[in-house]
């Protein structure tokens, strides 16, 4: 005779029985809180280790045991101890004492516990149901919005799911490393290195001089190449992909996602593809291309086609969805660098300016960058000051709607083609002929090295940049 098993919980229920799931008391457990603030109240030494897992008294069920934590960590923060007396002492000043159930009870809690050694182990219990707590919450909210909001339904989505992702990303405990541990760490990578006899620490751009410069791109960091319009950040950045996914770890390629709110899926293959066969763009799209050239769009079809590069054309992504989806593409292929075409196409729903919006947009850009620790590569617009200065050459306080993106990038690269502004000046052209195909990839900022300006030879009718000739490398500036 067998057993009837008891069914999972069904969550396809009808809407109108929705309701009743949660009509039963909130997860919690008044045990670990009175543990966990037994334990602090025993030994304050191990308060600093609580503190990195329960971040503040919000994640106590019981009110007053969140009066009491957070009374405990204004005593430790101003004078790096705590005692009993201290603590009643503070809590009477603060009018508090009594409402927290007295001197008696903070001695009940003292004596709940025989020794404080498991405190973290108590204070991940109170986090734990404090998560599953704001969980339920949030559920609450997205229920409600689901039946009440009047907003397009892709709206109530990102907004659900900006809700879940911050639950996840809060409470995660980040212990202090020790010297020695990176000390070794860090000689193991440089006798790697050493080994194989390779110079970079990074991924290479195939820019030689740009390698030489950033040391590749580094993993972890939030790498903007800014410029004007029509000066190339789009052709630039796609040819670092290419040549990442198709020519990098010995020709096998390393997965790359590029995400593109400017251009479509197709017009960037047919771009990739002209860019790479040195075929002219517009006699491709013309249907003019010789009968040479067709054996050649045939070769670089098929490594394209073998290439890992994803490309998602989604347009004015918020960044909860671009954080989404490039979670997903790391899990599921490996992608070891992203590529944003560009911020300001961006946005974040809720915002109060378009400031405060590029602001949060930035932030969230360098944290995919810290928490995914690959390259993230995002396109970024220069405001109009260059047009109106003699020389136009960009600077720094030129990037656009935000000085965030300056603080939060690890390196910042404009991208300048002096011939763009003398386009119809023939006595230009004619007294600097060496300089119409040069652009200059300035490295206005780099965190960790140097600075300094980089020559790149750019091809207009292909739309590629390539490593300069010996002549455009040495041109004066």
């Amino acid at each position: 005779m067998t057993t009837a098993r008891t069914r999972p919980q069904r969550f396809d229920v009808p809407a109108d029985d929705v309701p009743r799931l949660f009509d039963r008391l909130p997860p919690h457990s008044i045990e670990a809180e009175i543990s966990l603030l037994g334990s602090m109240i025993l030994d304050w030494r191990i308060i600093g280790d609580v503190l990195n897992i329960v971040r503040s008294g919000g994640d106590f069920y019981k009110p007053a045991h969140a009066a009491l934590y957070e009374t405990m960590l204004q005593l430790y923060d101003e004078q790096g101890s705590m005692d009993n007396v201290q603590l009643i002492e503070r809590l009477r000043t603060m009018e508090l004492l009594a409402k927290v159930g007295g001197s008696d009870y903070l001695i009940e809690l003292a004596e709940s516990v025989p020794v404080p050694d498991h405190a973290p182990h108590y204070a991940r219990i109170v986090r734990d149901y404090a998560k599953r707590r704001q969980l339920i919450n949030a559920a609450g909210g997205i229920l409600r919005n689901a039946y009440e909001s009047e907003d397009p339904s892709d709206e109530v989505v990102d907004r659900a799911e900006q809700e879940i992702f911050k639950i996840a990303e809060t409470g995660g405990e980040n212990e202090p490393s020790k010297l020695s541990e990176l000390v070794q760490n860090t000689f193991e990578q440089f006798e790697r290195r050493h080994r194989e006899g390779g110079t970079l620490t990074g991924i290479s751009t195939g820019y030689h001089k740009l390698d030489e410069t950033l040391s590749g791109l580094q993993r972890g960091e939030m790498i903007v190449i800014a410029a004007r319009p029509s000066m190339g950040k789009t052709a630039l950045a796609l040819n670092i992909a290419e040549y990442i996914s198709i020519d990098s770890a010995g020709g096998s390629g390393i997965p790359v996602a590029v995400f593109s709110m400017e251009m479509g899926k197709q017009a960037l293959a047919e771009r990739l593809l002209c860019s790479r066969t040195g075929v002219d763009m517009q006699r491709f799209r013309r249907n003019m291309v010789r009968n040479d050239e067709i054996p050649v769009l045939q070769k670089v079809a098929d490594e394209l086609t073998h290439s890992p590069m994803y490309i998602d054309d989604t347009p004015g992504l918020s960044i909860v969805q671009l954080r989404a989806k490039a979670r997903r593409l790391a899990a599921q292929h490996d992608v070891d660098a992203v590529f944003i075409d560009y911020l300001q196409l961006m946005s974040n729903p809720g915002s109060e300016s378009r400031q405060q919006e590029v602001s949060e947009i930035s932030r969230g850009i360098k944290a995919l960058a810290r928490e995914l620790n690959i390259p993230v590569i995002v396109l970024s617009q220069l405001n109009r000051n260059p047009e109106g200065r003699e020389s136009k050459t960009p600077m720094l306080s030129d990037l656009r709607e935000s000085g965030s993106i300056e603080q939060d990038a690890d390196v910042v690269m404009m991208l300048h083609r002096e011939a763009y502004y003398h386009i119809a000046d023939q006595d230009w052209a004619e007294q600097n002929p060496d300089r119409a195909n040069v652009a200059d990839l300035i490295i206005a900022k780099q965190r960790n090295g140097p600075t300094g300006t980089i020559k790149l030879h750019f091809d207009a009718p292909t739309t590629r940049f390539n490593n300069p000739s010996f002549e455009e490398e040495n041109l004066s500036q």
